[in-house]
């Protein structure tokens, strides 16, 4: 059980560009943490770790890569099934000064600026976005120059930002920030049911919220979300849901019913489905009480 979601401090001054270490160990003993720095956490030889970014729990493979930001979302890697005696972790912390606001709104910098903003749910990248930029994370601790390091660090970012499979972990209504731009009309939706996720949600009233038949509003909330329009309402009242139980004493059945849930083995079961444990498990893992460090 995690009694402390630490408010982390990373060790990167007002001097420096960003923070670079290497290590190599055989256990994870940091607890949950949050910090409002982005952090790019590369771990290797590490499978069967279990990874916690806000309400996504998985086990890792024996490469992982991961991009974090935003202050309020809390990770950690715990020891899980691992049981590899040469962990390999480089991570990689930059402050959001890194690249200013009028150089991210540039042409060339697109894709790194939607990664950046993505990484506020914490993004994971597939095996080839990692292989590709592999050889340049092996050597930028050890890199004694810091032009060069700095340098390094942006190709990175711009490698990875380029590259296709980038994948959201935390969900929107957990994490407490938005998705990439979107229309107007997904915007209105999206905000309509953030408001009434507590209550019935009708597709027909949705629809006519933008001027749309409910069989084309179906067609373009699949294709503009990547989501069918009651997974997604699911997918939200879930994330609601796993803020309360990390924020709340409120009772299992309570926050089932208070998140647009009418049915408490149902609730039980979507939840495990999705998270990969019941409620029960999961507020386990959040416990706390915050303190800075």
């Amino acid at each position: 059980m995690h009694e402390h979601v630490l408010n982390e401090i990373p060790p990167l001054s007002e001097k420096d560009c960003f923070h670079v270490v290497e290590r190599f160990k055989t256990e994870f003993t940091f607890p949950l943490h949050q910090h409002k720095e982005f952090e790019l956490n590369f771990i290797e030889n590490g499978a069967g770790l279990r990874r916690i970014v806000g309400d996504s729990v998985e086990y890792t493979g024996d490469y992982e890569l991961i991009l974090i930001s935003g202050e309020s979302l809390e990770h950690v890697w715990e020891q899980g099934n691992c049981n590899s005696k040469m962990i390999r972790e480089i991570t990689i912390q930059f402050g959001s000064d890194l690249l200013s606001r009028n150089l991210l709104e540039k042409n060339q910098f697109n894709s790194i600026r939607r990664m950046l903003k993505q990484a506020e749910h914490g993004v994971s990248f597939p095996l080839k976005s990692i292989m590709k930029i592999y050889s340049q994370l092996d050597t930028i601790a050890s890199e004694n120059q810091g032009f060069e390091q700095f340098l390094r660090l942006l190709k990175i970012l711009n490698d990875l930002s380029q590259g296709e499979g980038i994948r959201t972990l935390a969900s929107s209504s957990f994490a407490s920030a938005q998705r990439n731009t979107e229309s107007r009309r997904v915007r209105k939706v999206k905000e309509f049911i953030n408001q009434n996720y507590k209550k019935d949600i009708r597709l027909s009233e949705l629809a006519d919220m933008v001027g749309m038949t409910p069989v084309s509003f179906s067609r373009f909330f699949k294709l503009r979300t990547g989501k069918n329009l009651s997974d997604y309402i699911i997918d939200i009242r879930l994330g609601f849901a796993s803020r309360m139980l990390v924020d709340s004493t409120k009772n299992i059945s309570e926050v089932c019913y208070e998140c647009g849930f009418n049915n408490l083995s149902n609730f039980n079961r979507i939840f495990k489905k999705k998270k990969g444990m019941p409620p029960k498990e999961f507020r386990s893992h959040y416990r706390k009480n915050k303190m800075i460090i």
